[in-house]
């Protein structure tokens, strides 16, 4: 049965909809009211708080802390600065994506990592024979992801902490409330936005002072639904629906390169040996059978087919995980993923793993689309992600 996170107490009494999800063995919210409208809105034009404390997370530490780091992920840690953050994957010896996820380098040895999965097992096989502590502090530190426009001038007027001058992918040391925090800028929404990391046990009082502080910038909570809209305008893939982990896959087609879910820049093949480095070089040499792209859908299209039987289309109000399958003619060249219709780009969009041959930006292809339990195929454009990309997100200082 799933429990509270530290926020429950304050979500709770938020959430009218009694909309909840089990994320990790904790209690979610889908949406706080009864569309998730405003959610969204505050996202794209002010400030939005999300509980993300069902991450997984590991603190990793001692004398290998590094070579261990290196061994798992497919990027080069050694690169990576004393207060940076990255966005990595880590594979199988197949070179099959296991999970995908962020580390801070908190010190020079010392490493908080967030993955989907429970990763720990999998981190401690790998680090026999190392001088390594690896410690599941998942329950001890609550997350909140503020997003937003406005969630920069939020932060810089409540944390005792350099807001103003914290980079991209960056994180910085402070307080809130009094509340030692870390504070990284980073975010699963594509838009200006931090990550506030916060002992479990005080994490109420960050709350309470930022949705204090952030009345005058309006501030919302925002639930999984709305963030599901701004994730795929984003690009950001989703474990389990855009792929699959390795270590669930029953067949070898649910199994994923980096390569071929947008993640290979992510790969380094120039650094020492790391799990999976053998059949990613393979892979490079005879290249991806699938990409992971864009597509936006012919509204004209939809709206004719409805019109043929009598109906007035309706944009969808939430996103779509049901994957559905792309044709290139009356072949299926691939499958669309993540559905959604984007509020702000006025497109309905979607997330798509195609074949090769067919994933060039400005490909015609037809997806799938059932209306009244028939299904249809409605032209699609293939086209480069992200949808939405704003300048604030990496602007420094923040506008």
């Amino acid at each position: 049965m799933p429990v509270g996170t530290a926020f429950h107490e304050r979500t709770f009494p938020l959430c009218y909809s009694l909309n909840y999800r089990e994320w990790s063995g904790y209690y979610t919210v889908s949406v706080y009211e009864t569309h998730h409208e405003h959610e969204y809105n505050a996202i794209r034009n002010a400030a939005a708080m999300i509980d993300i404390s069902p991450l997984y997370k590991y603190l990793v530490a001692g004398k290998d802390a590094t070579r261990l780091v290196n061994r798992v992920i497919a990027r080069d840690i050694n690169k990576v600065a004393v207060g940076q953050v990255i966005y990595c994957c880590w594979c199988d010896e197949e070179g099959k994506v296991i999970d995908d996820g962020t580390i801070s380098r908190l010190d020079e040895n010392r490493y908080r990592w967030t993955a989907a999965d429970p990763s720990l097992r999998w981190f401690r096989q790998n680090a026999l024979g190392m001088d390594v502590d690896i410690e599941d502090i998942s329950e001890k530190t609550a997350a909140l992801a503020l997003q937003g426009p406005t969630s920069g001038r939020l932060l810089k007027s409540l944390a005792e902490a350099d807001i103003a001058n914290l980079k991209y992918f960056r994180f910085t040391r402070g307080k809130i409330a009094g509340i030692p925090v870390d504070i990284s800028r980073t975010g699963y929404t594509g838009d200006l936005g931090y990550e506030i990391w916060a002992p479990w046990n005080d994490a109420v009082k960050v709350w309470d002072a930022l949705m204090q502080a952030g009345r005058q910038f309006d501030i919302h909570a925002a639930g999984m639904l709305a963030l599901d809209i701004a994730r795929i305008e984003a690009g950001l893939i989703l474990i389990e629906v855009d792929y699959i982990s390795s270590k669930k896959a029953l067949i070898p087609e649910q199994k994923y390169s980096p390569s071929e879910i947008g993640l290979g820049k992510l790969v380094h093949l120039h650094k020492d040996h790391f799990i999976g480095k053998k059949a990613l070089e393979q892979e490079q040499r005879r290249g991806a059978p699938r990409q992971l792209v864009g597509l936006e859908v012919d509204w004209n299209e939809v709206e004719r087919l409805h019109d043929r039987i009598g109906l007035v289309p309706q944009t969808p109000s939430t996103a779509s995980r049901v994957a559905v399958p792309v044709y290139a003619g009356k072949r299926q060249v691939g499958r669309a993923t993540s559905t959604t219709w984007s509020p702000l780009l006025k497109k309905m969009i979607a997330l798509a793993s195609i074949g090769t041959e067919h994933s060039q930006p400005g490909t015609r292809l037809d997806m799938e689309f059932t209306i009244e339990a028939v299904r249809h195929t409605v032209p699609v454009s293939v086209t480069k992600l992200p949808f939405f990309n704003p300048p604030r997100k990496t602007a420094t200082p923040v506008a």
